[in-house]
């Protein structure tokens, strides 16, 4: 064992703090057009359903700008109720990200563990990479990892094999070498096996048993994921 891989939101960040991000950047696109009028949180919902349908479609398929695809979503709510989504949208996204983002409790103790064992800790997700680029700062973690693979550099989302050769290229190790850790059983967990990787499966409450049977393993916490590496580590 030579690597490990995170997938972002959902693995390193929780979805709790993405919501409230989420929340947050409707808030402001309201404030600006002048429509505190508005309930928030009921754009929000539909923000989130246009924009989950949306990167549901482009699930294993070729790149798009992630910023097009959340300016397209909120642009559609916000034909509905009548007003114009400011040109600065991404903007006021990649604010309120890098202000409302959270980290799991033992996200960064676990990163450091992995990497006091002498091994290449990177990143593997579906992203832009201004993105996770200000997003990994904000949070005081960028320097921490030795690697960082978005959908952008790859030119296809998860669970395409690209993202995933692309990472193990850039680390100089073989698939069979690496672990990789995210929350969706479909593009984590298949696109790692896929290529050879082994894959971690992060369920803190249980709710994707039934699709166990897709990842090599499953934790509740990021720190479990130290012990299995020290076991695959001693094989």
């Amino acid at each position: 064992m030579k690597a490990v891989f995170f997938d972002f939101v959902g693995t390193l960040i929780t979805k709790e703090g993405e919501n409230v991000t989420h929340q947050n950047i409707v808030r402001e696109v309201l404030k600006r057009a002048g429509r505190d009028d508005l309930d928030y949180l009921m754009l929000w919902e539909e923000y989130e359903a246009e924009s989950s349908a949306m990167f549901k479609e482009l699930a294993g398929r070729p790149y798009v700008k992630i910023r097009d695809v959340d300016t397209e979503a909120m642009k559609k709510v916000a034909g509905r109720y009548g007003f114009t989504v400011p040109d600065d949208f991404w903007g006021i996204s990649l604010e309120m990200h890098a202000r409302y983002g959270e980290l799991f409790p033992d996200a960064v103790e676990t990163i450091k563990a992995l990497k006091d064992l002498g091994l290449h800790v990177g990143i593997i997700t579906d992203s832009d990479n201004d993105y996770i680029e200000a997003h990994l700062k904000a949070l005081g973690i960028y320097d921490l990892f030795d690697s960082i693979t978005t959908s952008e550099d790859a030119g296809f989302y998860k669970p395409h094999e690209r993202p995933f050769r692309l990472a193990l290229e850039r680390a100089g190790v073989e698939a069979g070498e690496a672990l990789y850790v995210g929350d969706n059983p479909v593009k984590d967990c298949v696109g790692a096996k896929k290529v050879g990787m082994f894959s971690v499966l992060l369920d803190p409450n249980a709710a994707k048993r039934e699709l166990w049977g897709d990842c090599d393993f499953v934790v509740s916490r990021l720190s479990e994921v130290v012990e299995i590496v020290k076991g695959l580590m001693e094989k």
